[in-house]
């Protein structure tokens, strides 16, 4: 018998090309090979459906635009205006403060404390413009503490809020300030970092990114804002986002289709588990101030639907990652040595995915952990036990959160490797494919140069004999 394997010879040129029938190595360090014709139609066979479901759900489940309301003028739901602060007076704190003068001098508490500081030192009186809306080149007046935890500077930027019922001096205040210009200048960096290192597939990826964002922003929110099922308008738009991405950045091809289907049963499992066990715990998704005041305004909102959406959205991102890697391991793996089957395959790809799968997790948990920082440190302030604290509904949605989202992500690894695996291991070019094991022409077929070829096959196994 002889080997499958093209072997060069020692000129480093291939024996094939060297007859002139120019056929390439099998190994190739580029692009994956494309696969056969009828791998291609069973992937599109699956995909097609699939993506064709996804548009249609779009279209159903559109929203045209979010639903007006009338404002509350309570947190977010405000109407705001851009302002800049003109001047910075100091001032003595007893002359602004005098009627919050305590009864006593107590300081036991902490509102007596705040009290008697409000009495002492020297505050800030910032004259504001309003350099946005109607009230273009209005002036107010605001008072900053000596304690507050935002101090104003002539000439920053700030964010004002504006409330029309309220009398005429008290109509606007300070809510923020002005990040825009950091946050744009940061955004900036990153967009150039990005392109400068991927640089075509760093550009299509800031692309991808931005799409993303349009539909987060043109879909998803607007159509949960007008009743839509929040767990089937995530599905949706996380499918969108999965498909457009993935081809987006990764390209038309077998082995992003092989990702896109680990990615979509990946969801499929997070999105059951996270149902079942938001409603086992009995978690309502209502549980600070701006739940609360979304629950306020569309009462019509399922609260734990929108709960599992934040899981399925938050969990994508993470899994495009690891089912990308995970097909490419596996189909360069298969480059490397054409010969091993699917088990072989799929033991080394899981291999890697085990490392995957360690840092992965370990980075999603202290994702969450990090974000719910300051309420873990309240609990710590308390003295709570780690049972009482894991009870509280604020911890343990995150807990369901991370755990379902960690749940997925390991089980997509051995998912989309077997996957990868199967259809790898399962292609048969076409006869004629250049460079294809076992295809009229390779090393281990009689061609017109028969002899060479059987030559450069028996040289071959000498080589790795050795």
């Amino acid at each position: 018998m002889t080997s499958s394997q093209q072997t060069p010879e020692p000129d480093g040129h291939d024996v094939h090309g060297s007859a002139g029938h120019g056929h390439g190595h099998a190994h190739s360090h580029g692009p994956a090979a494309p696969v056969s014709r009828h791998l291609r139609k069973v992937i599109a066979a699956v995909l097609i459906p699939f993506a064709t479901a996804v548009v249609v759900g779009l279209a159903v489940l559109w929203p045209g635009g979010a639903p007006a309301h009338e404002r509350t003028g309570v947190g977010f739901d405000r109407q705001t205006e851009q302002g800049k602060v003109v001047s910075v007076e100091r001032i003595d704190c007893k002359d602004v403060n005098a009627a919050q003068v305590p009864p006593t001098d107590d300081t036991s508490t902490p509102q007596g404390r705040e009290a008697v500081a409000a009495q002492q030192g020297e505050c800030e009186k910032a004259t504001i413009e309003v350099t946005t809306g109607n009230d273009k080149g209005r002036t107010f007046v605001e008072i900053v503490q000596p304690d507050a935890p935002r101090q104003l500077d002539e000439g920053q930027g700030v964010v004002v809020a504006y409330a029309p019922d309220a009398p005429r001096d008290l109509q606007y205040s300070v809510t923020d300030v002005n990040r825009k210009v950091p946050l744009t200048v940061l955004a900036l960096i990153f967009a150039l970092a990005v392109v400068l290192v991927g640089r075509m597939r760093g550009l299509m990826a800031l692309i991808s990114l931005a799409v993303s964002f349009l539909i987060l922003t043109f879909f998803i929110l607007p159509a949960i804002l007008q009743g839509s099922n929040p767990l089937v308008v995530a599905v949706v738009g996380s499918s969108a986002i999965m498909l457009i991405a993935l081809y987006m950045c990764h390209g038309l091809s077998a082995r992003t289709s092989v990702a896109v289907l680990g990615t979509l049963i990946s969801l499929l499992l997070i999105g059951l588990l996270g149902s079942l066990f938001i409603g086992w715990a009995s978690l309502s998704g209502n549980t600070d101030d701006n739940t609360g005041l979304i629950h306020g305004l569309y009462p019509g909102i399922d609260m734990s639907g929108l709960l599992l959406a934040g899981v399925i959205i938050g969990s994508l991102g993470v899994l495009d990652d690891v089912t990308v890697t995970q097909t490419s391991a596996v189909w360069e793996l298969h480059q490397a040595d054409p010969r091993m089957g699917p088990r072989a395959l799929y033991r080394a790809g899981i291999r890697i995915g085990r490392d995957h799968i360690a840092s992965v997790v370990n980075t999603l948990v202290l994702a969450y952990a990090g974000a719910a920082l300051p309420l873990l440190l309240l609990f710590s302030i308390a003295q709570s036990s780690v049972g009482t604290v894991a009870n509280s509904e604020l911890v343990a949605e995150e807990i369901v959160r991370t755990l379902v989202g960690s749940i997925g992500l390991v089980a997509s690894v051995p998912v989309t490797t077997a996957l990868a695996a199967l259809v790898v291991s399962a292609d048969r070019p076409a006869s004629g494919s250049a460079g294809a094991p076992g295809s009229p022409g390779s090393a281990g077929s009689a061609g017109p140069l028969g002899s060479p070829e059987k030559r450069s096959s028996k040289g071959g196994r000498r080589r790795r004999a050795k």
